[in-house]
């Protein structure tokens, strides 16, 4: 890995364990084991360093994301594999965890791509469930758009709630309810059809 990538990289994981205050220019030369030319040689300063791994940081997200819903199955299916996908609980999504940061946030070059990546996911979201809506999956009346808010607001909340409890487990019991309202959609008419028809009576014994 090259010194720009090893600084970036750093800057990540600082910026995870202690935020945007707590990652000092010191503190990332120290951690990338770089002297301080060589930041400076590659980024103008702690700004900018902050700006290319929190980009990188939005970008992964994305990446990782998009894998899951573009995967085979049914766009319900395709929401729970994102939902049910391994993810750092415990210490939160890292573009959730910047969303939280105050001087990120304050700063409207960094908070740009914090912004930019929770609107696709929200978006994302609703275009699934839109189409799972339009194919009988969900329930006529969904509102894809707040139903996509929603997912987003309780995921992250949970998170916080992980971190507090020490456990992935209101993590993984909020994922358990959200997927409890998707999955009370209405019976599609043919299976519905099918249901009512009486069984064939098993022959009795000879």
């Amino acid at each position: 890995m090259g010194t720009a990538e090893d600084l970036i990289e750093c800057t990540r994981e600082l910026l995870w364990e202690r935020g945007y205050v707590g990652t000092s220019p010191k503190a990332i030369q120290q951690r990338a084991g770089v002297g301080q030319g060589s930041m400076y040689h590659h980024f103008t300063g702690k700004p900018g360093l902050a700006l290319a791994a929190i980009t990188r940081t939005a970008q992964e997200m994305r990446a990782s994301a998009e894998a899951r819903f573009t995967a085979p199955g049914t766009p319900v299916e395709r929401v729970a594999a994102y939902l049910r996908g391994e993810r750092e609980a415990l210490g939160g999504c890292p573009v959730g965890r910047l969303s939280q940061d105050a001087d990120v946030m304050a700063d409207p070059v960094l908070r740009a791509p914090v912004v930019e990546a929770l609107d696709w996911l929200r978006g994302r979201l609703a275009e699934l469930l839109s189409q799972g809506r339009e194919r009988g999956e969900l329930r006529p009346g969904l509102d894809p758009e707040a139903t996509a808010d929603t997912i987003t607001a309780v995921l992250q909340g949970s998170c916080a709630l992980t971190r507090a409890a020490g456990s992935g487990e209101p993590f993984a019991d909020a994922v358990d309810g959200i997927l409890a309202v998707l999955a009370a959609a209405p019976v599609p008419a043919a299976a519905a059809a099918s249901a009512a028809e009486p069984a064939e009576s098993a022959p009795g014994p000879g």
